[in-house]
C-alpha cells in the first residue's frame, strides 16, 4: 500500500465514490465524488493529538464493532493515506480537536469535491463482504457465537483485546471452541455457492493458530466436506489434524445457550458414524460465506456490466475471456468476480492488468465488424431494440435507433425482435443468407 501511494504513475483517490461513467473503451469519462474528511490531508501530520482530546466514543467498524474509536479517527492501522477523518454523524462539534491541532489541519466547513477523469480502460476490484448470519446458530443473540472474521479481530495484536483470545460474555479464555462450516453458503435458503474453499482454509488456519498459542484449548471443526483445492492446502489440512484439531463430518442442527454459564450446547449428527449427540462449547465460531459488497449492484449499473447469479460481476466468457466483461474496456479483478482465495485473486488481478494494458500499449482496439446496423428508412422508432440490448449499445435519437458500435457485441437480439426488419448484423444479413442458400441449391 505504501509503494502504491508513492508510485509516480498512480493517483490514489481515497474516501471517494464513483457517481457516473460514460463513454467507451479508450474514452471513458468518470465522475468521482470525494467525500470531505474535515481534515486537510496536506496539513495533517498524523500526530494523533486530536484523538486524545476527542470525548466521543463510537463502535470501531474495523474491529467488527467490538472495540471503540473516537469521532475523529484513522479507519484502520497502517491505512494509506494515514489521514484522520471526522465522523460527522458522531461529532458534537465541541471544537477541542481544532484547538489541539498545531498544523491547523481541521476544517469543519470542508465540502465534497467532484473529480472528472478521462480514462482508456477500467478495472473493477471491489472485494467482498462477510455474510452476517443473524439468527442462525444463535448469532446476534448469544454473545459467544461469532464469525471467523470477528475471531481474527479478537486475536489480532492491534485488536480490541490486545490479541488475547477471550469470549465476550465474561472475557475469560475459552477451553472448548466449536467451528461450524458452510454457514450461509451451499444453501438453497441463502447463497447456493461455495466460497472457493476460503472458509475451510480460514477455519483450519485459525484452529491451528489457537492450538499453537493455546495448546490446552480443544478445537473442533464441524464440516460437510473440507475443500482444499490449492497447492499445499491438503498438507496444511493434515498438519492441523496432527496437531490435535478435531474434525467431525456432520451438520450442527442447533445451538442453545445455557443462561447460567453462557456455554453453548450443540446438537450434532455425525454423518460418518450416524451418531446423533449433544456437546458443549465455550465459544462457537461460524465460517460464513463471502458475499458481494453492499454497493456492487449500484456500481455494476454505472459500468453497464452483467450480474452473475451469485450476485457478483459476470465475466464475458468463463474460459476464453475470464477477466473481461460484456462492456468492452471494463475488466474485473479478484473477488469482484466471485469468491476467491488470495492466490486466485492475485492471479485474477494480474490477468486484468495484462488485459487492460494491451489496448493502452497498442493505443488502438480492434473490434469485429459483426455489429448491428440500422436502416433508418425502415426504423419505426418503437425502441424494442434498445430495450432488449443487454449491452446498452442502442439509443433512440429523434425516434431512430442508433447503435454505438464500440459497445455492441453482435448478439443479434435486436435484429430478432425488430418488427420492421430495420436492424441487421453485418455478415449475417438476410440477403447474405438468401444468396448462400441459392448457391447451395444452384447445382441441384
Amino acid at each position: 500500500m505504501v509503494e502504491l501511494a508513492h508510485h509516480p504513475n498512480i493517483e490514489l483517490i481515497s474516501y471517494s465514490e464513483v457517481e457516473k461513467v460514460e463513454g467507451y473503451v479508450g474514452d471513458f469519462k468518470v465522475r468521482i465524488r470525494q467525500k470531505p474528511r474535515y481534515v486537510e490531508r496536506e496539513k495533517c501530520n498524523g500526530c494523533g493529538a486530536c484523538v486524545d482530546v476527542c470525548p466521543i466514543l463510537a463502535p470501531n467498524e474495523f474491529d467488527e464493532g467490538f472495540g471503540t474509536r473516537k469521532a475523529i479517527y484513522i479507519p484502520f492501522p497502517q491505512a494509506v493515506p494515514s489521514t484522520y477523518t471526522i465522523d460527522m454523524d458522531r461529532c458534537i462539534k465541541c471544537r477541542l480537536c481544532i484547538k489541539k491541532c498545531e498544523p491547523n489541519a481541521i476544517n469543519l466547513n470542508q465540502e465534497p469535491k467532484t473529480i472528472e477523469l478521462q480514462v482508456g480502460v477500467i478495472i473493477l476490484a471491489t472485494g467482498f463482504k462477510e455474510y452476517k448470519p443473524i439468527g442462525e446458530y444463535g448469532y446476534g443473540k448469544y454473545e459467544n457465537v461469532i464469525t471467523q472474521l470477528e475471531l481474527e479481530r479478537i486475536t489480532a495484536p492491534n485488536g480490541p483485546t490486545g490479541g488475547k483470545l477471550v469470549r465476550l460474555s465474561d472475557l475469560m479464555a475459552p477451553k472448548r471452541i466449536a467451528m461450524i462450516q458452510c454457514v450461509g453458503s451451499r444453501s438453497m435458503d441463502a447463497n447456493q455457492y461455495c466460497s472457493a474453499g476460503v472458509c475451510c482454509m480460514t477455519a483450519i488456519k485459525n484452529a491451528r493458530f489457537i492450538k499453537h498459542y493455546y495448546p490446552d484449548t480443544e478445537t473442533t471443526i464441524y464440516y460437510i466436506d473440507i475443500r482444499t483445492a490449492c497447492r499445499d492446502h491438503e498438507e496444511y489440512n493434515r498438519e492441523a489434524r496432527n496437531t490435535g484439531v478435531r474434525f467431525v463430518r456432520g451438520k450442527v442442527a442447533e445451538v442453545v445457550e445455557d443462561p447460567l454459564t453462557k456455554n453453548l450446547v450443540l446438537s450434532v449428527e455425525d454423518t460418518l458414524t450416524g451418531e446423533v449427540f449433544e456437546t458443549e462449547a465455550d465459544m462457537v465460531v461460524l465460517s460464513t460465506a463471502m458475499i458481494p459488497p453492499t454497493k456492487l449492484d449500484e456500481l455494476r449499473g454505472l459500468l453497464k456490466v452483467e450480474r452473475a447469479l451469485d450476485g457478483f460481476v459476470k465475466e464475458f466468457h468463463l474460459c476464453l475471456a475470464p477477466v473481461d466483461t460484456k462492456k468492452l474496456g471494463v475488466y474485473i479483478a479478484g473477488v469482484a468476480q466471485g469468491p476467491k482465495s488470495i492466490p486466485e485473486a492475485v492471479g485474477s488481478a494480474k490477468g486484468a492488468a495484462s488485459s487492460a494494458g494491451t489496448p493502452m500499449i497498442n493505443k488502438q482496439v480492434e473490434i469485429s465488424l459483426v455489429r448491428a446496423v440500422v436502416d433508418e428508412q425502415r426504423c419505426s422508432g418503437c425502441g424494442l431494440c434498445a430495450e432488449i440490448c443487454s449491452y446498452g449499445a442502442i439509443a433512440m435519437k429523434n425516434r431512430i435507433a442508433v447503435v454505438n458500435e464500440m459497445d455492441c457485441r453482435g448478439s443479434g437480439a435486436c435484429a430478432a425482435i425488430c418488427p420492421s426488419s430495420a436492424v441487421s448484423l453485418r455478415h449475417y444479413k438476410d440477403e447474405q443468407y438468401e444468396a448462400y442458400i441459392d448457391t447451395l441449391f444452384a447445382d441441384q
